[in-house]
């Protein structure tokens, strides 16, 4: 089919006004002017009309499984009451309301744009049956933790690769997400770092204060915790960064979430292991964290794209409802970086998250060879003003496609 628009428009590109993408099967095999572009016999020609036809947004880090926990745990006064408080929730949880969760979420990215996910799954039993209840293209990271089952190392990581190796190939794949530094063993996360390396990875890093604390000094709120229920000789050599770097696990396979606190040379170690981050703008609000330090991983040359995390960790206004959406999470990232492109900070959400996950040139870009994941937001106005547009989207997508097919079907089509 050839789908035309107002505007076509990928980030690094120019809009095209009355543009056109012309798709075969599940890729783009075309991008350009409509006036340009002669159908073909066997061809459609599908009109979306006032819009933008733009790229599907990249949610590089969520928790699915949280979804409807929203509202329930309130900023905490130090990180690990938050965890406690998260740990408090899921002990109550039936698989049910865990599926329920999860599948709501899913349904709010691909409302509002979204048409990949990594997404870090902690009830692995929910595999691969949710995924088929969405047209999400998903990443699911199967979570690692053995702190407090007191599980070895090697059967953790194998029960993990056991389950991705069961799982079908299609739009789902699986990943390996060691929780984080502060729960995990050192053992557990060489282990991973010499797994299969066609897996990609992703953990939590340098969220907090505490966790930054605990590594470095050896001391702190989050040390206190988890000394009786983990052995700590791993803290006081140094950052949570270096940390990774002892074990193994910095590699060019690995998404680093949050990285909120650096150590001197902690930006370069990232840059030169050709690690990406993701950071969480509204989560980042939320534990009212240091500022992102956003210039010093830029500077060295760090991949950065963009995630929603979960609802647990979102403000909640009385009244409101909080929903996932990457698009809040690129207003509330322009807020605080009022002086980045809007072109710039979509990017971030789109081929920066596709760079991330090993996809680069075949998702978060309309480019010839490129997975046709696309999706389309009403706009009346000119080419000077699509990114900016784009950035400020509010509400549900006019339309969604994700692998050649209609998720959210658009108007009179």
């Amino acid at each position: 089919m050839i789908l035309r628009s107002r505007f076509v428009w990928s980030p690094g590109q120019s809009p095209i006004e009355d543009g056109a993408v012309r798709v075969n099967l599940n890729r783009i095999v075309g991008i350009g002017s409509f006036r340009g572009i002669e159908p073909g016999s066997d061809e459609t020609v599908c009109d979306i009309g006032e819009c933008i036809l733009l790229p599907g947004l990249i949610n590089a880090h969520c928790h699915l499984d949280y979804t409807e926990m929203a509202g329930q745990a309130s900023p905490p006064v130090a990180f690990p009451d938050w965890i406690k408080a998260l740990l408090a929730l899921k002990a109550h949880w039936t698989y049910t309301e865990y599926a329920r969760s999860w599948l709501r979420g899913a349904s709010m990215l691909v409302s509002s744009g979204v048409t990949t996910v990594a997404d870090i799954e902690a009830v692995p039993e929910l595999l691969p049956d949710v995924w088929t209840s969405t047209p999400l293209r998903v990443w699911s990271f199967l979570e690692m933790t053995g702190i407090r089952s007191q599980r070895s190392p090697d059967e953790i990581l194998r029960e993990a690769t056991d389950r991705i190796g069961v799982l079908p190939k299609g739009r789902g794949s699986g990943g390996l997400s060691p929780h984080a530094p502060y729960s995990t063993t050192p053992e557990l996360l060489r282990l991973v770092a010499g797994a299969d390396h066609s897996l990609r990875l992703t953990t939590h890093v340098s969220e907090s204060r505490e966790e930054y604390q605990m590594f470095t000094l050896g001391t702190g709120p989050l040390f206190d915790w988890l000394k009786s229920q983990r052995d700590m000789s791993d803290c006081g050599a140094g950052s949570p960064v270096q940390h990774l770097q002892r074990q193994g696990l910095l590699r060019e396979n690995l998404l680093a979430v949050h990285v909120n606190y650096l150590a001197k040379g902690d930006a370069q170690l990232l840059a030169t292991n050709r690690v990406s981050v993701v950071h969480c703008p509204r989560s980042h609000a939320y534990f009212r964290h240091d500022p992102f330090p956003l210039r010093e991983l830029r500077e060295c040359g760090v991949n950065i794209c963009l995630g929603t995390d979960s609802l647990v960790s979102v403000l909640t206004e009385r009244g409101d409802t909080p929903r996932l959406s990457l698009f809040a999470d690129m207003q509330a990232f322009a807020s605080v970086h009022p002086d980045l492109p809007p072109e710039r900070i979509v990017r971030m959400a789109t081929r920066n998250g596709a760079a991330a996950l090993g996809q680069s040139g075949v998702l978060g870009e309309l480019s010839p060879g490129a997975k046709a994941d696309l999706i389309a937001i009403p706009y009346p106005g000119g080419p000077e003003g699509v990114a900016e547009a784009v950035l400020h989207h509010q509400g549900p997508v006019a339309a969604s496609m994700i692998d050649g097919d209609w998720a959210l079907q658009p108007n009179g089509v």
